[in-house]
């Protein structure tokens, strides 16, 4: 069976967690229902999905979870970016062997990798797999960028269905742009602020989205006001959506976290909002007052319609 391909709305799955640590997957599957219950095109793992704080062997069980959870109603793709070029082929072939549709990769956080060790690296994924690679950039919170060049080399050596992008390093508008231009067009390129970015990011030709789970109701609208030419309805969506990921954006990773697993408890979707240990960050009482208070604006701009 031929890869699904990846398009529109592609929520990062967060990793529900048990009082001992452990993935509760009975949440997990409940998650991956609501998403395709909420309208996403597919679904895929990332940063936010805590897989480096995953054992491999959770992340091999994680992958074939999902593909399961899933039941063939959308793309699925999964986060196999590691430490050595081993790890991450390794993981590569587990994903692809789970039926996974395609593979995402960022570099190595621990060792800062030269452009020909960059190219090394992801032409080894690229290679390992017959499947679709997502090259992510997620130097924006974590880990080192990606130059343009890398990207173009990439591109150049394989093709436009084979080799994805998903550049989040700053200024994201006009990087976006820039590897659109450089490649003709041709790129393939997803997003993936959480939705602060998302309209100024379509009109720049994007093919999708990857936010977090957390407010997947509200990116679904929005997109759809973006591909039917609503701005007034895209505005009113981005207001809350965009606040609310600032307030995210302003501890990292940690941030993203504590504030997605926070709204989806209040959602229903989790039972309890635990991170793997260690983290930086906890979420302050004030700053959930605010999210709450942001997130009631937003339901009230869907139910408004």
């Amino acid at each position: 069976m031929a890869p699904k391909p990846l398009h529109g709305v592609l929520p990062i799955v967060h990793t529900p967690f048990d009082d001992d640590e452990s993935i509760d997957y009975r949440a997990l599957e409940r998650e991956i229902d609501w998403a395709f219950e909420t309208g996403a095109d597919g679904f895929g793992t990332g940063m936010v999905s805590e897989v480096l704080r995953l054992t491999f062997d959770e992340r091999v069980d994680l992958g074939q979870r999902l593909v399961e959870f899933a039941r063939g109603r959308g793309a699925v793709f999964l986060s196999v970016g590691a430490e050595s070029i081993r790890q991450a082929v390794e993981c590569a072939r587990h994903a692809e062997r789970a039926g996974c549709d395609a593979v995402m990769a960022a570099p190595p956080v621990t060792s800062p990798l030269s452009e020909p060790g960059m190219l090394e690296y992801f032409r080894a994924i690229a290679e390992a797999v017959d499947v679709p690679v997502v090259v992510q950039d997620a130097s924006g919170y974590v880990g080192q960028g990606i130059p343009l060049d890398v990207h173009l080399a990439l591109f150049e050596r394989y093709d436009a269905g084979k080799i994805l992008f998903k550049p989040e390093a700053p200024p994201l508008g006009p990087n976006l742009s820039a590897l659109r231009d450089a490649t003709g067009g041709a790129a393939r390129i997803f997003e993936g602020s959480g939705g602060i970015f998302l309209a100024d990011s379509f009109r720049r030709g994007i093919a999708g989205t990857m936010p977090g789970m957390d407010l997947l109701d509200g990116i679904v609208a929005l997109w759809g006001a973006l591909q039917a030419g609503d701005a007034l309805r895209a505005d009113r969506l981005h207001f809350p959506i965009g606040a609310l990921v600032a307030l995210q954006m302003q501890a990292g990773l940690d941030g993203f976290l504590a504030i997605e697993k926070f709204l989806l408890v209040k959602r229903g979707v989790f039972l309890s909002a635990r991170r793997r240990t260690p983290y930086r960050w906890e979420l302050d009482p004030e700053t959930a007052t605010e999210v709450e208070r942001l997130f009631e604006v937003l339901q009230r701009e869907l139910r408004a319609g």
